[in-house]
């Protein structure tokens, strides 16, 4: 009897030390982080890191989100953590075509778009990847992996979005030359092309695209028809699409008239359907 009891204490032990070490490594992380690199950082498997996260959500102390943990703040998800949850399914096809067009070596512009986040971890099995991004996330996701090199582009950080904008980070990512500046947009018009809500994101985006030498916009089919006030940069400049669905025709003629071509990723159906 004594010995079960010593166990059972044992276990507990062990569960109360990895519960604690998760909140330490997120608070040194800034407080979020996904679940693969919270794996990678702690050394143990994915599944540990979810199993303890879920033990951690009954109590109130974390939060969840699609592939991903925060701490708890009465619970109130950030923009960009909410942004993550929506349309997983959609992301994670959008983020698999896109990285199926990278190959090791490659150097790469990323941005701090929730589909941005989906890429960076459809990437995480490529070699030798140079990562320029303004995002924290994306940073957190591909570091430390495969001979990975990750620059983070320093500037003011701006907590809805977890990256850094303004002119230093623009003369920081002016520095390099990529083979691909990966970006998202907050709508698609057919006349103005891709469009965001910030100015300090439209001019980022136009530095990306001047220094790569090939542009992909990765957007789901629910940023069509939608406003926004800045165009991200001109669209003749963008050389791929890849959407979760084909395009309108209207959609379709304007990507033929600026020469971008459209990939559609197939999004995989649930079980049951």
């Amino acid at each position: 009897m004594v010995k079960v009891e010593q166990e059972q204490k044992r276990r507990e032990g062990g569960k109360t030390h990895r519960a604690l070490e998760l909140l330490e490594t997120l608070q040194r992380l800034g407080g979020s982080a996904r679940t693969s690199h919270l794996a990678d950082t702690m050394k143990v498997s994915e599944e540990t890191i979810r199993r303890t996260v879920k033990k951690l959500s009954r109590e109130g102390r974390v939060s969840r989100v699609h592939g991903g943990v925060y701490l708890g703040s009465d619970l109130a998800l950030t923009a960009l953590h909410k942004r993550i949850g929506e349309r997983a399914d959609a992301k994670r096809a959008i983020a698999e075509r896109t990285a199926s067009l990278i190959d090791d070596g490659a150097t790469l512009f990323m941005d701090t778009g929730s589909t941005s986040v989906f890429v960076a971890e459809a990437l995480r099995h490529a070699h030798n990847l140079t990562i320029v991004t303004n995002s924290m996330t994306v940073a957190q996701t591909l570091m430390t992996r495969r001979g990975n090199r990750v620059f983070l582009a320093g500037g003011e950080l701006q907590g809805q979005t977890g990256g850094t904008f303004g002119t230093p980070t623009q003369k920081y990512a002016a520095k390099f030359r990529a083979d691909f500046a990966i970006l998202s947009a907050r709508a698609i018009d057919p006349e103005e092309g891709f469009l965001v809500s910030e100015q300090s994101q439209a001019e980022l985006a136009q530095v990306y695209v001047r220094q790569a030498r090939h542009t992909i916009m990765a957007v789901d089919h629910s940023k069509l028809d939608q406003s926004a006030p800045m165009v991200s940069c001109a669209p003749n400049e963008v050389d791929y699409l890849v959407c979760d669905k084909p395009l309108p025709e209207k959609f379709a003629r304007a990507m033929e008239r600026w020469k971008v071509k459209v990939l559609v990723a197939a999004e995989k159906k649930k079980k049951g359907k």
